[in-house]
């Protein structure tokens, strides 16, 4: 979708209100104060648009209310135009851009960011279980250190980098979480969490999967300390290009990722990463195809109802989300 096509699905703001309610009630306006689906709309010469009151709790709402999009003062139209930004960027946008394509300030549009971020998280949804071949892989993601004479900074595994395991289904979605440790302790609930039993798992040669894979239905490894990168349909370059993709991001826009609010950015990566479908292609092969923006942007503002990101005192930002 160009953006005139964009403009043209949402010309005013009754359009893009009437979407958001489309899509955030689509099983019918509810209170989000207290979950009741009996309310009824406010109107007059100095009503908002769009707001509606609770017969139950007698509080008003909109329906941004207890969403990202809390008690903004922003259009909504600039609202979509940043999610429109984000979802289609394959490697992200920063609040740089984004306050200037948007028309606001970057501290303005380093909130937006992360409100539509806190929306890219799945982690409290009931996602079904990795099934199939399952690639499994840590990634450790952080800026250089400065050089220091003398100094030899370890790599890898000795890093001080935050560690995140990720784990993804050929030609499927990926789960992605950070870790404190490559311990068992860290990565076996992680895996637990996210796939099924009766999956197959493929990873490097690291001890701990070993012990892990018993619990499946298979494993496989390849040794990359020996240079063995793919043997018979074995492998976790799947994984490794899901990483590829947080490098990336790392330096070619952000440049700097604080570890405070790394998931989220590594939840970005994930939705544009699960949003894609796989199509065969006549050489026998497969090819990941983007699903269109509408179709995307349903599926963030469907995660939206009772997620906000509020600022501290201090500037930041923290998640006062519940989930029911």
């Amino acid at each position: 979708m160009t953006i005139d096509q964009l403009q043209k699905s949402f010309p005013d703001e009754n359009a893009c209100r009437a979407y958001l309610e489309s899509v955030i009630w689509r099983y019918g306006r509810f209170c989000p104060h207290c979950g009741s689906v009996k309310s009824w709309a406010i109107k007059g010469e100095t009503a908002r648009a769009g707001l509606y009151q609770c017969a139950d709790c007698r509080m008003q709402f909109t329906v941004t209310t207890k969403t990202p999009m809390h008690s903004t003062k922003l259009p909504l139209w600039k609202w979509i135009l940043a999610m429109y930004y984000m979802i289609n960027t394959s490697k992200g946008m920063s609040s740089v851009y984004i306050g200037k394509m948007v028309g606001v300030s970057q501290k303005t549009a380093w909130k937006i960011c992360h409100a539509i971020r806190e929306m890219m998280d799945m982690s409290h949804e009931k996602a079904p279980a990795l099934k199939g071949i399952v690639e499994v892989d840590e990634k450790y993601l952080g800026g250089k250190p400065r050089k220091e004479k003398g100094v030899v900074h370890k790599r890898g595994k000795g890093t001080s980098k935050q560690g995140i395991l990720v784990m993804v289904e050929r030609q499927g979605p990926v789960r992605a979480e950070l870790i404190d440790s490559d311990s068992h302790e860290d990565i076996a609930p992680a895996i637990e969490r996210h796939v099924g039993k009766d999956a197959h798992l493929m990873t490097d040669e690291h001890k701990v999967y070993r012990s892990i894979g018993k619990e499946y239905s298979g494993h496989s490894h390849v040794n990359h300390k020996q240079q063995e990168f793919a043997r018979d349909g074995v492998h976790n370059n799947t994984a490794e290009s899901f990483n590829a993709e947080l490098e990336r991001i790392k330096h070619g826009v952000f440049h700097y990722l604080s570890k405070k609010h790394l998931q989220r950015y590594v939840n970005e990566v994930a939705f544009r990463w699960n949003h894609r479908r796989s199509v065969p292609q006549e050489n026998g092969k497969t090819k990941m195809v983007v699903l269109p923006f509408k179709e995307k942007l349903r599926s963030l503002l469907s995660l939206a109802s009772w997620r906000q990101v509020r600022r501290t005192a201090i500037g930041s930002i923290y998640s006062c989300s519940i989930f029911v």
